[in-house]
């Protein structure tokens, strides 16, 4: 039973990040060089800084929290980025470095989801590393969603499949 919900929580992690992934993939795809690094203010990020970010946490969190890579993150540089990095290079990272946390996510027993971890200083067990990168995952995902919708003033069509569904009908 442990087992079991050790799987189908690692699974519902490991798919919610391909998930996203698939989504901001989408989104930057529509966007051009010029609006990757848009910024409204100096106190907002750019979708580019948005995608640094996430491959600087994810790496980070699971690759070496839960994995136990070497942490070589700079977290600074991931904000203080103005342009001048391809969105390709960018996306291609950070296709990289979910494809290694989902390998990593999915190999975790209910006995290692257990075991604490430090990152950042703070002590946790490798459950809540995977639950809080999944939620941060999907919080800028979120913002990088928005902000494809507010630059090119398209529908997205992620949800389009919702008005074929009758009331009663499961979802995903």
């Amino acid at each position: 039973m442990e087992n079991e919900l050790a799987a189908l929580f690692t699974g519902s992690a490991a798919r919610r990040m391909v998930q996203y992934m698939e989504r901001i993939r989408a989104c930057a795809g529509r966007l051009s060089e010029e609006q990757i690094w848009t910024r409204g203010s100096a106190n907002e990020n750019a979708v580019g800084n948005l995608l640094l970010h996430l491959a600087g946490n994810v790496r980070q969190w699971i690759i070496s929290g839960v994995g136990g890579a070497a942490d070589v993150r700079r977290r600074d540089e991931e904000f203080a980025a103005k342009g001048n990095i391809p969105a390709s290079g960018m996306l291609a990272s950070l296709q990289s470095v979910v494809d290694e946390a989902v390998a990593i996510i999915g190999a975790q027993t209910a006995p290692q989801l257990a075991v604490k971890v430090t990152i950042q200083g703070h002590e946790i067990s490798k459950l809540e590393a995977i639950f809080h990168v999944v939620e941060h995952f999907a919080l800028h995902a979120g913002q990088i969603m928005y902000a494809a919708k507010l630059l090119t003033h398209e529908d997205l069509g992620f949800y389009r499949y919702l008005g074929s569904i009758t009331h009663g009908q499961k979802t995903p």
